[in-house]
C-alpha cells in the first residue's frame, strides 16, 4: 500500500525528511511539494511512526486541500491508532471527493477487520481485488483469506490462498496460512506438505518447524513430530511450547525419562505448570516410581485444583498400590470433573473389574464405548472381560450389533474371529479370518498381537500367503 522512497524521488528524500523532522521542533518548512510530503507520510506508516504521519497528512490536507491521498493517510494512520470512527468519518469524505480506488478499498476493509466485521471487510477487499494491479492481487488474496479463517470458513480461505499461490508461486505468508487451514479441517497430509514447501524457502522459520511437528502429532507420526520439534528448538532454544509438546511426544513414545526432561525445560523457560506437573506425574507412573508419581499429582493439583487427569493419575496408582477402593473414590472425581471422557470409564471400568463389581465393570464399559465407540483398546477391554466371564452370547450380540468407524471395522471382525474360535466354532472362525485377509491381509494380521497364542494355530497362520 505504502513505498519507501525510491531512486525516482525529486531531490533528497533524506534531507526534505530532516527538514520535517526540524519543523515539529518549531523551526520554519517553508514549502514543500505535494509528492514529498506524501513520500515521508509513506515513510512514517512504514515504519509504525503513526503521530508523526498524522502530522505530516495534516499538513498535505492544509497545503493541498483538494488531494484526497492526504485525507486516505490520515485515516490510514488514525485507523493503526485505534481511532476508527474518525477514520471512517475520513474516508467518507474521500470517497465524495473521488471514484473510490483500490487503496481507499483496503483501508476501508482493513478498519472493518479491526472492528471484527469480518462480513464487510471481506466485501471490500473484493471490491479492492476488482481495481487492483496484477502484481498485487496475490496480497489481497492473503488478506481476504484471513477474513474467513477468523469466521472459521477455513474450506473458502483455502480456496481464495490457492488463487494467491496460483498468482505468486513463492508467496510464503500464503503458503503458511494455506498450511494452518488444512491443519483445521485435519486434512494432515495437505497441511504437511504446505508446511515442508515454507520450510524449504524458510528453513530457519522454527514456527513452521513447531506447527509441523504439531501436524506430525495429530497424524500419530511421533518420530517424525520429534525431528520436526528438535529442529524448532535448534533454532529457537527458548520456545517453550517445543518443548511441552516434546515431552508429550516422548510419553507417547514410552521414553519416559526424556519426556521428564523435556517437561522439566519448558518449566525452567516458563515456571511451573499444572499441566506439565501431571504429565511428569504420569511418566514417573509408567516407570513404577509410584511415591514420585503421586508428588508430581499432588503438586499439578495444587497449580489446577479441578485437573481431571491428575485425579485420574492419583486413582490409578491407588489402584496400583492395591487400594483399589480408593483408587475407584479418585477415579469418580476424575469423571465428575470430565464426564464426557471416554477414557476415564474404561479406566473405572478395570477398577471394577479387579474388585469383582461385574456389572459396575460392564456399565463403565458400555459408558466408555458410548463416549468413544473408536476406542480400540476399550472395545477389545470389553470383549476379553466377557470371554473371562463366559458371556459369550453377550459378547457375539455386542459386536454384531456394534456400529465402528473405517479405523475399528477390522479390530471388530477379528475380535469375532477370536470369539468364535473359542466356541469352538473352528470353521465359522476360518471363514471369519478369510474374510478379512481379503479385505486387508496386513490389517488381518493385527489377529496375533491382539491374541498372540494364536500364533500357535496352525490353520490360521497357513491362511497368510
Amino acid at each position: 500500500m505504502f513505498e519507501e522512497e525510491n531512486d525516482e524521488y525529486d531531490g533528497n528524500f533524506n534531507e526534505d525528511l530532516e527538514r520535517f523532522e526540524n519543523s515539529l521542533r518549531g523551526e520554519i518548512l517553508g514549502y514543500i511539494d505535494s509528492d514529498k510530503i506524501e513520500s515521508i507520510i509513506d515513510h512514517y506508516l512504514i515504519n509504525g511512526m503513526y503521530s508523526k504521519a498524522v502530522v505530516a497528512a495534516e499538513l498535505g490536507m492544509m497545503q493541498f486541500s483538494f488531494n484526497p491521498t492526504f485525507y486516505l493517510r490520515k485515516a490510514q494512520a488514525i485507523s493503526a491508532m485505534g481511532q476508527l470512527k474518525e477514520a471512517m468519518d475520513l474516508l467518507s469524505q474521500v470517497e465524495k471527493m473521488e471514484i473510490p480506488s483500490c487503496e481507499f478499498y483496503l483501508t476501508k476493509a482493513a478498519i472493518f477487520s479491526q472492528l471484527r466485521d469480518s462480513k464487510t471487510a471481506i466485501k471490500y477487499f473484493k471490491e479492492a481485488l476488482k481495481l487492483s494491479e496484477q502484481e498485487d492481487k496475490d496480497e489481497i488474496f492473503l488478506d481476504l483469506a484471513l477474513e474467513y479463517e477468523g469466521m472459521n470458513d477455513f474450506s473458502s480461505a483455502i480456496a481464495i490462498l490457492d488463487e494467491a499461490i496460483s498468482l505468486n508461486p513463492h508467496n510464503e505468508g500464503a503458503i503458511y496460512e494455506l498450511a494452518f487451514c488444512y491443519d483445521q479441517i485435519n486434512d494432515l497430509e495437505k497441511a504437511i506438505k504446505c508446511y515442508s514447501d515454507f520450510i524449504d524457502e524458510n528453513p530457519y522459520s522454527f514456527t513452521a518447524w513447531y506447527n509441523l511437528g504439531n501436524a506430525y502429532s495429530k497424524q500419530e507420526n511421533l518420530e517424525k513430530a520429534v525431528w520436526a520439534y528438535d529442529y524448532c528448538i535448534l533454532i529457537n532454544e527458548e520456545f517453550s511450547p517445543a518443548y511441552f509438546n516434546l515431552g508429550n511426544a516422548y510419553l507417547s513414545l514410552d521414553k519416559y525419562q526424556i519426556s521428564i526432561e523435556n517437561f522439566e525445560k519448558c518449566m525452567e523457560i516458563d515456571g511451573e505448570d499444572g499441566l506439565a506437573l501431571c504429565y511428569i506425574g504420569e511418566c514417573y507412573e509408567q516407570l513404577e516410581n509410584y511415591e514420585l508419581a503421586k508428588h508430581y499429582y499432588h503438586r499439578s493439583i495444587d497449580f489446577i485444583p479441578d485437573l481431571p487427569e491428575a485425579w485420574l493419575g492419583l486413582g490409578i496408582v491407588s489402584d496400583l498400590e492395591g487400594n483399589t477402593i480408593e483408587g475407584i473414590k479418585l477415579i469418580l472425581k476424575a469423571i465428575v470433573l470430565d464426564p464426557t471422557n471416554g477414557s476415564f470409564y474404561h479406566v473405572l471400568a478395570g477398577a471394577y473389574e479387579k474388585i469383582e463389581a461385574f456389572e459396575a465393570a460392564s456399565e463403565s464399559y458400555l459408558k466408555s464405548l458410548e463416549l468413544e465407540n473408536s476406542n480400540e483398546e476399550a472395545l477389545c477391554d470389553y470383549i476379553d472381560y466377557l470371554i473371562e466371564n463366559e458371556n459369550f452370547k453377550e459378547a457375539e450380540i455386542f459386536l454384531n450389533s456394534y456400529q465402528v468407524n473405517n479405523k475399528l471395522g477390522m479390530i471388530k471382525e477379528l475380535l469375532i474371529t477370536n470369539l468364535l474360535h473359542i466356541q469352538g466354532k473352528h470353521s465359522e472362525a476360518i471363514f471369519q479370518l478369510i474374510a478379512c485377509i481379503a479385505m486387508d491381509e496386513n490389517e488381518a494380521k493385527k489377529l496375533f498381537s491382539l491374541y498372540p497364542e494364536l500364533e500357535n494355530q496352525s490353520n490360521f497362520v497357513n491362511l497368510f500367503s
